[in-house]
């Protein structure tokens, strides 16, 4: 089994003082962290269902309450220096932490695959001209994935220092290109933004309803921010570089979706910038708009599966790379209907996370504490929770599943300590 103590990732210890990053550097990767396609869909769906008033009031409304969720994780990873899996150990024990690091795992890597095909798969249609259904990929799409696999995978497996310069270059060219294609599209369209809302929206969403699609479009991937803000200089830095970098990542997903789908009926920035006829920037910006999530989903396959078998983080990358490589149109297809299913089981993980750092900090400052081998108010928490943010038609599932989960930890940490 390799030692995984050292490596310059820091997999399976703290992260050092000399290993901290700049908070610029971190504000860049936690911002290139949201660019995500899914957040587009999102912005696509609240564009459909509510006036401009109203996107605007679930967007601030959904980004206060993911803000709460990923800044106080963001918090707890910087203080600590510990990565998801890592701090899963002090809640769900050692052995109890492999399914937090096989949920992370399944789902950021799935995403991963979904990820390659929905950058291979409307580039190979409008560049080349070829017909992609569900029963039939071309070889040259499928040779689009690899290299797009290669790429990002590539990335993933330097780790940290690679993840940072990825996100200096596509922050800037997603941020810049992508705003500027969003104003064109409004100043050619024949109505104002706020009109253009009224004139397309259905009122089939309330604010309330906005809010949790802004909270479940990213709360998932959101769920592996420690992985990424343990390298910030202190708590204080991690909490706000993650509140303000996803605000204002997920603020601008959204509007590349709702300006896509009032303007040119479409759900993702690429289709406006083919609309305007800028082809190779849409490229550009589809390739390193995915590539930012693509790589961190990556890592933290790569961290959960070192986890689990006690390989090296770089090894399990590269396996998880392969395998979501090889998957992607199938996933693409097939998965993305499971995989948002998956999503619900994610948020109960970052409560238990949460709620055992701040009721037992002082264990999460020593390296030699006693370590359960499985917490199983936590496990049972994390299940229930799932199947709760799942079947409960009501409220906000990702908060449904996060108040089952800490109910659950409270009462088996209250029958523990009665034994």
């Amino acid at each position: 089994m390799a030692n995984i103590n050292n490596d310059a990732d820091f997999t399976s210890g703290r992260v050092t003082k000399e290993g901290r990053k700049s908070n610029l550097s971190m504000f860049m990767v936690m911002l290139g962290f949201t660019f995500f396609s899914a957040s587009m869909w999102a912005g696509q769906n609240l564009a459909k269902g509510l006036d401009f008033a109203g996107f605007i009031g679930a967007i601030i409304l959904g980004g206060i309450i993911l803000g709460a969720y990923t800044g106080t994780l963001g918090y707890i990873g910087a203080e600590t220096g510990l990565t998801l899996d890592m701090l899963a150990h002090r809640s769900f024990g050692r052995k109890g932490s492999w399914l937090p690091s096989a949920m992370i795992s399944f789902t950021q890597m799935g995403w991963f695959g979904v990820g390659l095909a929905m950058f291979a798969i409307p580039v190979a249609q409008e560049l080349f001209g070829l017909e992609v259904t569900p029963d039939h990929m071309p070889p040259l799409g499928y040779i689009l994935v690899v290299i797009a696999g290669i790429l990002m995978t590539a990335s993933a497996y330097f780790g940290i220092k690679s993840l940072t310069i990825i996100s200096y270059i596509a922050v800037p060219l997603v941020g810049i290109l992508g705003t500027i294609a969003m104003i064109m599209a409004v100043h050619r369209g024949d109505a104002t933004l706020i009109e253009q809302f009224a004139r397309t929206n259905d009122g089939s969403l309330t604010i309330i309803a906005g809010a949790g699609l802004v909270i479940g479009s990213f709360v998932s991937g959101g769920t592996a921010t420690p992985n990424f803000a343990r390298f910030s200089k202190n708590g204080k830095i991690g909490f706000w570089v993650t509140v303000v970098a996803f605000f204002l990542g997920n603020s601008l997903m959204f509007f590349f979706g709702a300006v896509s789908s009032i303007y040119v009926g479409g759900n993702d920035i690429f289709e406006v910038m083919l609309n305007l006829n800028l082809f190779w920037f849409a490229v550009i910006v589809l390739g390193f708009n995915i590539w930012t999530t693509n790589d961190n989903a990556l890592y933290s396959s790569g961290l959960g599966l070192s986890n689990i078998f006690g390989f090296s983080k770089k090894t399990m990358v590269l396996v998880a790379g392969i395998i979501g490589t090889v998957s992607a149109v199938w996933l693409y297809w097939n998965f993305c209907g499971w995989l948002n299913i998956l999503n619900c089981t994610l948020p109960p993980i970052g409560a238990i996370l949460i709620i055992s750092y701040f009721m037992n900090r002082n264990d999460y400052k020593s390296d030699n504490v006693k370590i359960d081998t499985v917490n199983w108010a936590a496990v049972i928490g994390v299940v229930l929770g799932a199947v709760v943010a799942n079947l409960l038609h009501w409220g906000i599932a990702s908060i449904n599943g996060m108040v089952v989960a800490i109910i659950c930890y409270l009462v088996g940490r209250a029958l523990n300590k009665k034994a």
